[in-house]
């Protein structure tokens, strides 16, 4: 696997061989059968992914990205360390009030992600969850879920047009 970021490019591009075409490449070895390789953009969410190629609307990714955004802003991602954000800083004369806290915000979005999830209900929650927020692709969601195979992307539509009504996105 050859990974590559370029200078003004933000995306972190891997070049990996499918799995289903055959062996690793190996130049030194002609008769092994050759696999064919795909070059992937490993900061590119799963949803990003489907509406880049044209599978989701406008309506339907905005839906999606305000659940990722209420789920980040909950602060509900597992953590590996401390916080290492920047000191507040202090506010002045000059300065707007604060309309609300760290605390109050970080409540708010937790009450409007769960408030989602149960819009959703139990059957759509879990699509949604481990494509949006937890950054499955669909195959590897169909699998752990145990669908079939093709299933996830219309039921993730499903999930993502019902999460478009409870945020009152227009369309």
């Amino acid at each position: 696997m050859k990974v590559t970021k370029a200078r003004s490019d933000p995306r972190l591009l891997s070049e990996r061989a499918l799995p289903q075409d055959g062996e690793e490449r190996d130049d030194r070895e002609p008769k092994r059968m050759r696999a064919r390789s795909v070059t992937v953009n490993l900061s590119e969410s799963p949803l990003g992914w489907l509406h880049a190629r044209g599978h989701l609307s406008d309506r339907q990714f905005d839906a999606g990205e305000k659940l990722r955004t209420d789920w980040e802003r909950a602060n509900l991602a597992p953590r590996i360390t401390m916080r290492w954000d920047a000191a507040p800083v202090a506010g002045g004369k000059r300065s707007s009030p604060a309309i609300l806290n760290e605390s109050e915000v970080l409540i708010a979005a937790k009450l409007r992600f769960d408030k989602a999830i149960d819009h959703l209900g139990s059957d759509l929650a879990d699509i949604a969850w481990r494509i949006i927020c937890g950054g499955e692709g669909i195959p590897v969601a169909e699998k752990n879920l145990g669908w079939p195979a093709r299933s996830g992307k219309l039921v993730l539509k499903i999930a993502l047009d019902r999460l478009a009504i409870f945020y009152r996105l227009p369309g």
